[in-house]
């Protein structure tokens, strides 16, 4: 059964390989004959947080298309780059600015933490898995992390044989869940 999936990088940075590894992942799950709806927070309006959240929720038209194209889908691949022992400010901001309570309500999430380190951003992933929690999702119990990103992936393809069979188990399981 074909589904229509969300993808959210999770950084506002330019030159990240988060939207590279969501690439990675776009193909994999379009290979299997679903939809994706791409929603990069590079992509947001320069002043979301001052235009899109609080009292002036609703009022800002390009932030509402990121609204909207999460309300497109059931079932989200968050990517989560390592960003001082977390995720980016920029990806909790951007949840502030959602609609609240249904927004992440009953939709499926996998996170996918990368990093420069070696842990792949697993604090950052629990720190976000919290929120999301929180705000009614169900989150996959497979994140998969991947550190030291740069050694093992070239932009285009993973050469971690280990990290490869967590990133299909994933996607597997998120299509099944």
């Amino acid at each position: 059964m074909s589904e229509k999936i969300g993808i959210i990088v999770g950084t506002n940075r330019t030159g990240a390989l988060s939207l590279e590894m969501a690439n990675y992942y776009k193909r994999k799950i379009e290979a299997e004959g679903n939809e994706t709806v791409m929603i990069n927070l590079q992509k947001l309006p320069e002043s979301f947080a001052f235009s899109a959240l609080y009292h002036n929720r609703g009022k800002d038209v390009s932030y509402n298309d990121f609204q909207t194209n999460l309300d497109a889908v059931s079932k989200v691949f968050i990517f989560v780059p390592e960003y001082n022992g977390s995720f980016p400010g920029v990806l909790k901001t951007f949840i502030d600015g959602l609609r609240y309570p249904d927004s992440l309500l009953d939709k499926k999430v996998a996170l996918v933490g990368l990093s420069s380190g070696v842990q792949g951003n697993a604090v950052g992933l629990s720190h976000l898995d919290d929120i999301l929690s929180y705000m009614g999702a169900n989150v996959l119990g497979l994140r998969v992390k991947l550190g030291e990103i740069a050694k093992h992936f070239d932009g285009q393809q993973i050469t971690n044989l280990t990290y490869e069979g967590f990133i299909n188990e994933q996607v597997r399981k998120l299509l099944a869940f």
